[in-house]
């Protein structure tokens, strides 16, 4: 059996998206890291299945894989990503999106940005959540040459360290030892960050289950929730990653997060027989 896809980015995270809304398809951990690999299969940051919604008030349910086949419960670039899809099949500029953690809200904003509303960030040290009680706003790692934390949960958990330059962190190190630090027992999303001024903030991101990106949509919104929460932001910014950037918002008034930014169609295929044989 083939299965047929869409190769989607947003600032260079970039996604493979399926379409189960008719035949149910979910895939297996196997087929996740068949697919993922850049140089046998397609490649992509997350693994993005588009499902009937669970709610009757959503569009769709999108289901969201990382590259090492563990589900994620939330995808900002990913979610511009399917809107497009979803505006183009349905001709609406403004639609609900099922995840696993939420509703989100997206709409058209202009002929290119995309936005997603997301629901308030979560902050107690159990929702993180931490192996302890600890401080989430200024979180100490022993041993590890890192500023305190702070830490974020925007769907999936994140860890933000502010820095003086983000781009001479060795993040390819630093990376996974703190995203697999015993303090996080669903492991966590390590940020290093760089106030530029305060409607601006350099970021680079390393994801859990898949590493280094160019861009992370939920990371952003973590970044600027974590840089208001130590006032060295204003609660509109613009995050500016490797792959390019995102406007960022923490409304006062509901505590809801905005980020509007690019979704890209790259091309689309079918994976073949001989790749998913036996995993599908």
């Amino acid at each position: 059996m083939s299965v047929d896809f869409i190769k989607m980015h947003g600032l260079g995270n970039d996604f493979v998206i399926i379409d189960g809304r008719d035949n149910g398809f979910l895939p297996s951990q196997e087929f996740c890291l068949r697919v993922a690999d850049r140089h046998r299969g397609v490649g992509y940051d997350q693994l993005i299945v588009l499902d009937k919604p669970k709610n009757p008030t959503a569009d769709l349910y999108m289901h969201i894989y990382n590259c090492d086949g563990s589900p994620a419960g939330a995808c900002g670039n990913a979610t511009r990503c399917v809107a497009k899809l979803l505006f183009k099949e349905t001709g609406k500029q403004q639609a609900v999106i099922q995840t696993v953690t939420e509703l989100l809200n997206v709409w058209q904003e202009s002929d290119d940005i995309i936005a997603v509303e997301f629901g308030p960030p979560k902050l107690e040290w159990q929702d993180i959540p931490l192996e302890r009680e600890q401080n989430t706003l200024c979180l100490p790692f022993i041993g590890l040459d890192v500023p305190e934390a702070c830490c974020v949960n925007v769907g999936n958990p994140h860890a933000v360290f502010f820095v003086p330059d983000a781009m001479d962190i060795p993040l390819k190190e630093l990376g996974p030892q703190l995203e697999h630090d015993s303090i996080f027992p669903n492991r966590c999303n390590i940020e290093f960050a760089q106030i530029l001024d305060p409607t601006h903030i350099r970021m680079c991101v390393w994801e859990r289950g898949t590493g280094i990106t160019q861009a992370c949509g939920s990371a952003a919104l973590a970044t600027l929730v974590a840089a208001v929460r130590r006032g060295l932001s204003q609660r509109k910014a613009t995050i500016h990653m490797d792959g390019g950037d995102l406007m960022i918002e923490w409304r006062k008034s509901d505590e809801h997060i905005i980020l509007s930014g690019t979704a890209t169609l790259s091309f689309t295929g079918t994976l073949s027989e001989e790749l998913v044989s036996g995993i599908v």
